[in-house]
């Protein structure tokens, strides 16, 4: 079994980190702050006027972009960063362990470090995480899931169904913002395979050398995403990184590489990554809403410009190459 815990690597007090966690010079983070003046748009659900350009603009020149008054309770995103926090620091290491996904398997539920499978010499992550799988609901075994405290799993249950159908009211947003109908590109995915992933970023000695989460497009549909109050999520625009000011009200909509397929990359997935910072832990929380295994992918509009996939296909080939931006969708283009 898989021990080694980046929290345990921290709490060890080290002024340098690890080598296997050292990024190359080219994908460092410039700790020291551009005037980047650009910033991922807020919008805002409850206004429908120019909401349907508003989205069109975001999806093209971002393809991430925030979301307020979503309908999802606040409370509920503050439970949720509040169950997350209390698992990571609140539980000795040896209680944590209990729930130890398998280190042979990628993307399998519980608590883990290594994201890619094990033949992969990738730099490693900054980060430990717990994922748990929520849906359908057949995937759906609290038992898997934390005992503590007391409302872990209602949260993370009732959260999953807020996120849900948040996902289905943007892709239909997204859909008819491209003149296709309300159902268009939820119709070519099917029924959604969910999974949320709460990710642990604790501090870090180097945080110029390492990155939490390195620069990756999702591969699924759509990732919707909370941060707590201390940021580090930057999103890659016009050849710079920028970061994603983290809002406690706002939900972070990404899009993933199937929905650049299905939308025939008149909407992009926004690549991003994640940086550390020597002061303070910081928790996020990414809901992810992906295709079945067996489901064919294609373009919605034509002439199609990406090759029909299976998506099991491509998630095999994404977790044994690993992500570089976005390689893997590129490798489709026709």
């Amino acid at each position: 079994m898989e021990t080694l815990r980046v929290q345990l690597l921290a709490e060890k007090g080290e002024i340098s980190v690890p080598s296997q966690y050292v990024q190359p010079p080219e994908t460092r983070p410039q700790i020291e702050k551009t005037n980047v003046k650009a910033a991922v748009p807020v919008i805002d659900l409850s206004s429908r006027t120019n909401l349907l350009d508003e989205l069109k603009k975001a999806c093209k020149e971002w393809g991430a972009f925030q979301v307020i008054n979503h309908k999802v309770p606040i409370s509920l995103l503050d439970d949720m960063r509040r169950v997350g926090r209390t698992f990571f620091e609140g539980r000795t290491m040896e209680e944590k362990l209990k729930y130890s996904c398998d280190s042979a398997s990628p993307a399998s539920e519980g608590y883990g470090s290594r994201m890619l499978v094990a033949s992969n010499d990738t730099v490693l992550d900054w980060r430990d995480y717990f994922d748990h799988h929520t849906l359908p609901s057949s995937r759906r075994n609290p038992s898997h899931w934390p005992e503590s405290p007391a409302d872990y799993r209602k949260v993370v249950a009732e959260y999953s169904d807020h996120m849900k159908a948040l996902a289905q009211e943007l892709l239909g947003l997204v859909s008819e913002s491209l003149d296709l109908t309300c159902q268009c590109i939820e119709n070519v995915v099917g029924e959604f395979y969910q999974n949320i992933t709460i990710s642990y970023y604790p501090p870090c000695p180097q945080p110029e050398l390492t990155l939490g989460l390195q620069s990756h497009s999702d591969f699924g549909a759509i990732t919707l995403l909370i941060q707590d109050d201390v940021g580090g999520l930057e999103v890659f625009n016009n050849g710079e990184w920028v970061s994603v000011n983290p809002m406690s009200n706002a939900i972070c909509v990404i899009l993933a590489d199937q929905t650049e397929i299905i939308t025939n990359g008149e909407y992009k997935s926004a690549q991003h990554r994640a940086v550390t910072n020597a002061g303070r832990s910081r928790l996020s929380v990414a809901t992810f809403h992906d295709p079945a295994k067996t489901r064919q992918i294609s373009p919605a509009l034509h002439p199609p410009r990406y090759r029909p996939v299976i998506y099991g296909d491509y998630v095999s080939s994404w977790y044994t190459k690993g992500p570089e931006g976005k390689r893997n969708l590129d490798a489709l283009l026709l």
